[in-house]
């Protein structure tokens, strides 16, 4: 099933809740869409989260769930779901992301271990909540930093903040 990961953990690392003033279909297009965006895309540890290792270059892979397996959002991935959110939007979407690390300057850069995380966005009447479980890899960056990372960018994409985060209480 297109947008669902069947064996997503049951243990989360970490769960945060937002509201917005999308619709689910408009916020979903716009996760797809700047998750295909920051796909391969070169950034700079510190646009990213704090930096834990100096000098680091970060690159994003983000893939869409379909059952058992994960598809990488490409341009042919996008448009299909386009394709299927024309019809309904999806109550959740389950993502994998690659991060990869390479240390120093672009002709001497050297790869580091990678993160894998799983990300699902689970989404209600102008609410979502994002869960996120720390797959492997030496977490150089933290589940909390993937999620403000994906709603900064979101919010990048409009003059209004599109998400705002629920702060839930202890």
């Amino acid at each position: 099933m297109l947008g669902f990961y069947e064996n997503f953990p049951v243990n989360i690392h970490r769960v945060e809740a937002f509201t917005t003033s999308l619709s689910t279909k408009r916020l979903q297009r716009r996760l797809i869409q700047v998750l295909h965006d920051i796909n391969h895309r070169k950034l700079s540890f510190e646009e990213v989260a704090y930096p834990t290792v100096p000098e680091c270059t970060i690159i994003f892979e983000a893939g869409l769930a379909d059952a058992e397996s994960f598809n990488y959002i490409d341009d042919e991935e996008t448009r299909k779901v386009l394709t299927a959110l024309a019809k309904a939007p999806f109550q959740t979407m389950d993502f994998f992301c690659a991060v990869r690390y390479y240390k120093g300057a672009l002709e001497n850069k050297t790869p580091l271990k990678f993160d894998y995380y799983l990300l699902r966005v689970v989404f209600g009447r102008n609410s979502l909540e994002m869960q996120v479980f720390h797959e492997r890899g030496p977490r150089y960056i933290s589940p909390g930093d993937i999620i403000t990372f994906i709603v900064n960018e979101v919010n990048k994409t409009s003059s209004k903040k599109t998400l705002k985060r629920i702060e839930l209480g202890t």
